[in-house]
This record gives C-alpha cells, structure tokens and sequence, in this order.
C-alpha cells in the first residue's frame, strides 16, 4: 500500500496560526479549524511546537501531547497526523519519505541552521525509521532569503568559518543554501527551495523583518493510506 503525503504551506489568506503573538485565542481557534477544513484534517489531531530557536527534534505519534513544547523539529510515521510549523521570515522545512511512510517538520532560524536543525532531523529518520538518504525529500517553504538576510559581522563570522564563504554576499546570509548543503551532505538529492523572500517579494506571507507585530503562517505535512 501507497502513502499520500499531504503538503501545505499557508498563506496571510489563512489567518494567524500561533497563539503566542499577542492574537486573541478566538481568532487562532478559528483560522486553524478553518485550516483543518480546508485540508481535510481533524483539527484536534494537529501538533504543533513551542519553537524555541534550538535543535531539538522529537518523533511524536497518537498518544503525544498536541504542543509539543521547547523543540524545534517533530517526526512521525503516525497515518493521519499532521504535523505544523510555524514561522514568519524562518525557514519551513518540510521532510517525507514514501517509500517509509515518515514525515518531519522543521523550524529553521538562523539559530537552528546554525545548530544543523535539518541534519539531525534527517539523520533521526534514518537512525529511527531505517529510512535511507536517498528516499527523503524535502521542501522549503517561503522565507527570508540571502537577498534581504543581512546580520552583523559576529554572525557572519559563524558562517565562514562554520560553513563556508559561499553563504555570505556582502553582510546578508543565505540560510537555504546552508541548509541544502548539510543535507546534500548527508546523501538527500531532492531538494526543492521556495524563491519567495517573506520579506520582500510583496506574496502573502507574515514577515517578522518587515513588521515584528505580525502573525504566523505554516507549514504542514501529514501522511495517510492512498
């Protein structure tokens, strides 16, 4: 039997997805019960995280608690059981393996890229799930890009000498290429990178850069039975 992997990124369209922006509960209970509609998930079956900019990753299944608190990465083989991130200007990074029947969410700041969020996240499929490089696919969804990602001297240092020249233009970043390159790395080939800056493409997106009081949009991944 096939596995369908249901793939979603939101847009500002959808709401607000995160209670800890100051928003009324009210509203994110609806956005996300609209969602779920939307989608065609339960809404009571979603977890999500309390993303704290680490790199710690959790494999969840039915009997865990819906918010996952102080983690930054969520893992299951669980048939119906979507699985949220939330982010605005950080990285979405969603992860599937078919062939296994395993998915993973993934929040990926610059803190967590610096800390190789997305490598630990494909190596626990691999270690827990026996799932192998080359069958895990992956995609980012829209984010803050090298275009607009610009960081003091201090962090730029941590990307030369931690990762390479290549991801400094000038003063700004490039965050998906660090974290392409840590999973190419690893042997994964199929990589697919959104060209959608948050903050300055004008789409549909919460970007935190462009206004700190701002929602939260997401990324969500589950899988079922074909």
């Amino acid at each position: 039997m096939s596995n369908k992997i249901l793939i979603n990124f939101t847009t500002i369209e959808d709401g607000n997805l995160a209670y800890h922006v100051g928003d009324i509960k009210q509203n994110v209970d609806k956005n996300r019960q609209n969602l779920a509609l939307k989608l065609g998930f339960k809404n009571e079956d979603l977890v999500y995280m309390n993303q704290v900019h680490g790199n710690n990753v959790l494999i969840v299944d039915k009997n865990s608690e819906k918010l996952i608190d102080d983690c930054d990465g969520i893992i299951t083989n669980t048939k119906n059981l979507p699985l949220m991130v939330m982010v605005a200007d950080c990285i979405p990074i969603l992860f599937y393996d078919e062939k296994k029947g395993v998915i993973a969410a993934v929040h990926a700041g610059r803190n967590s890229t610096f800390l190789r969020i997305a490598e630990i996240t494909a190596k626990k499929m691999i270690e827990n799930f026996a799932c192998e490089a080359k069958d895990i696919k992956v995609i980012m969804g829209p984010s803050i890009q090298k275009c607009c990602y610009e960081v003091n001297d201090e962090l730029l240092k941590i990307v030369k000498t931690s990762f390479g020249e290549e991801f400094c233009i000038g003063n700004n970043i490039d965050l998906q290429g660090i974290n392409k390159k840590l999973l190419e790395n690893l042997g994964i080939k199929e990589i697919q990178i959104s060209n959608i800056c948050t903050k300055c493409s004008n789409k549909p997106y919460f970007s935190f850069r462009k206004n700190p009081k701002t929602g939260r949009f997401a990324g969500i991944i589950s899988i079922s039975n074909v």
